[in-house]
């Protein structure tokens, strides 16, 4: 009767760990970095470029190598004097970046408190 016992609880036991146990995300997309030969056949603009290799999450996050986002920010507009808009992608747990804020932080300012601590955002491609 103990050992009956015993065991039903150890299984109920384990079935409840295996039930509990959280699946880690799997990767859903890769962005590679662009490369020479492309951003060359991008001259004219168009398309996005690359910068740093990072992944869509299969639970709705963004991942680079070192960090993970909560959001993909496309953030578009001109800078003063440009003769056409500019568009920055950042990864980023803070979810409102301001064009001004996403050119400072590209490496336009040279003011280091313009710039995003790696873990808040980063920038990954531009266009």
């Amino acid at each position: 009767m103990k050992k009956t016992i015993t065991t039903t609880l150890l299984i109920f036991l384990l079935l409840s760990l295996f039930g509990c146990a959280q699946k880690e995300p799997s990767v859903v997309k890769t962005y590679e970095v662009t490369d020479i030969e492309s951003m060359n056949e991008n001259e004219d603009g168009q398309g996005m470029i690359t910068m740093v290799e990072y992944y869509e999450m299969s639970d709705g996050t963004w991942r680079t190598d070192d960090y993970t986002y909560q959001y993909r920010l496309e953030i578009t507009g001109r800078m003063n004097q440009a003769a056409k808009d500019s568009t920055f992608v950042y990864l980023s747990n803070i979810e409102d970046i301001s064009f001004e804020q996403a050119w400072k932080a590209s490496g336009f300012s040279s003011d280091m408190r313009d710039y995003f601590k790696k873990e808040d955002a980063t920038l990954v491609a531009l266009k």
